[in-house]
């Protein structure tokens, strides 16, 4: 079979979140999860929206998501201002250090991702995935 760029792209990411998941089994963390606390690093007390558009996580299955997160103590909601529609999503001391665990975890995993390619070759490999990201989100809008 001649490796295509959905198939790769597709079974790729299927091996990163299987090896992520496995290496995260202490702490608990369910899929979408590391996702979430690696946004909120940048965005601490981001809202709903800006988290799910971030994630690129459908609303739904985000507060899902945030439920199960908040009962864990990972992070919490906050309504701001007064404004009693918008939640806030602020990362609890266990969020942070969970957040600090999957960090090192995803460093592991591009490491081995880019096991045996030059400092420019993996640069110019990023430039262009993030070109094709640009194409793929340009056509959604």
């Amino acid at each position: 079979m001649k490796p295509t760029y959905h198939y790769m792209l597709m079974t790729n990411h299927m091996l990163l979140q299987k090896k992520l998941l496995t290496d995260l089994k202490e702490t608990e963390l369910t899929a979408g999860q590391p996702k979430v606390l690696d946004y909120l690093q940048d965005h601490n007390g981001a809202s709903q929206k800006e988290l799910a558009e971030g994630c690129r996580i459908e609303p739904g299955s985000l507060t899902s998501i945030l439920n199960r997160m908040e009962e864990k103590g990972m992070v919490e909601r906050r309504m701001l201002g007064g404004n009693r529609r918008t939640y806030y999503i602020f990362l609890t001391d266990k969020g942070e250090e969970l957040l600090g665990i999957i960090q090192d975890k995803f460093k592991k995993l591009e490491e081995t991702a880019f096991r045996g390619f030059s400092a420019e070759d993996r640069q110019q490999f990023m430039e262009l995935f993030f070109h094709i990201y640009k194409n793929m989100t340009e056509e959604e809008a």
